[in-house]
């Protein structure tokens, strides 16, 4: 019994090992990684639909047992803590995330803009920082539920939040871990996109208020970082995107790979035959437990003989 059900565990790593080779998948290759890698915006705004304030938000951003970022923009071996912070004016609130990365400098990463629009309705755009992902990179959550804490944003008490964290003063919580590879923190991380969201990713802003960001730290201190010089001739990460994902579809075409969602050949799950080690009948005969048929013709020959009862006379 172990050894067939080591060649069925066998033959299902086998099996599974086959189906997501033939897998259509966008793979990230390390040696052309691109610093926008390791922040994906739709689990950012997967986990800002979740959150129960913006301070929880933050929380979340940089929960050690969520991970939703892998930047370290400072390379000091340390992912970057994200703290955030808000501003309002009139019906539009933009939050902004900023990477720490020294003492008084900050890198703004992404803004989301949360507006309400003439019919009281509140609409959701997570916006990329041109450096870091390109112009006019924008994902508009589309939850099926509005979240609660929605509302909170119209209360006229309602006052925006400022991170109180910042370089060497940290929230108990966080503890910093030392960044993944690009195409791990991708695996890792896909867990925690909400899939019963939908998630549009257009050019357009919501928020037309022009926005003067001063912390923008990294880039101004490194512009060959830029994302146009990073990428020349792309436009933003929708191009970035979809570029990487034609590569590997190519290299998965010339590796011999069908891009069509199933695996190319599905073998044979089921053995025909047993394994040919365990016996295929039963013993004809069992070993006999009983005594011997016949009891020893003669006693052993020092033994004396028994005098006939006979021969004994009294006197």
């Amino acid at each position: 019994m172990k050894t067939l059900s080591l060649k069925l565990l066998f033959l299902t790593l086998f099996i599974s090992t086959g189906y997501l080779f033939a897998q259509d998948v966008t793979t990230i290759d390390a040696k052309n990684s691109d610093i926008s890698d390791n922040l994906d915006l739709e689990a950012v705004a997967s986990i800002f639909g979740e959150s129960k304030d913006l301070e929880d938000f933050e929380k979340k951003l940089n929960d050690p047992s969520l991970q939703i970022s892998n930047l370290d923009l400072n390379n000091d071996g340390e992912v970057d803590y994200i703290r955030v912070m808000e501003t309002a004016e009139g019906n539009t609130h933009t939050i902004s995330l900023q990477s720490v990365i020294g003492k008084d400098q900050y890198q703004e990463v992404a803004t989301i803009d949360v507006v309400k629009d003439k019919s009281n309705n509140t609409q959701v755009q997570v916006v990329g920082n041109v450096d870091m992902y390109g112009p006019n990179y924008c994902i508009t959550p589309h939850y099926p539920v509005v979240p609660v804490f929605f509302t909170f944003f119209w209360m006229a008490t309602y006052r925006p939040w400022y991170s109180p964290w910042h370089w060497g003063y940290h929230p108990p919580y966080f503890r910093p871990w030392r960044p993944y590879p690009p195409y791990r923190y991708h695996s890792n991380v896909n867990v925690h996109i909400n899939v019963n969201n939908r998630y549009s990713h257009n050019n357009i802003r919501i928020n037309n208020n022009n926005i003067n960001n001063s912390n923008n730290s990294y880039f101004n201190n490194h512009p060959d970082k830029t994302f146009n010089k990073r990428n020349p001739g792309v436009t933003n990460r929708s191009e970035l995107n979809s570029n990487k994902k034609t590569t590997a579809n190519k290299a998965a075409k010339d590796k011999g790979y069908k891009s069509t969602g199933r695996p190319v050949t599905k073998p044979n799950t089921s053995p025909s035959t047993r394994p040919s080690t365990k016996p295929t009948t039963k013993p004809s005969t069992k070993p006999s437990h009983k005594q011997p048929s016949t009891r020893p013709t003669s006693r052993p020959s020092h033994t004396r003989s028994a005098t006939p009862r006979s021969s004994y006379r009294r006197h």
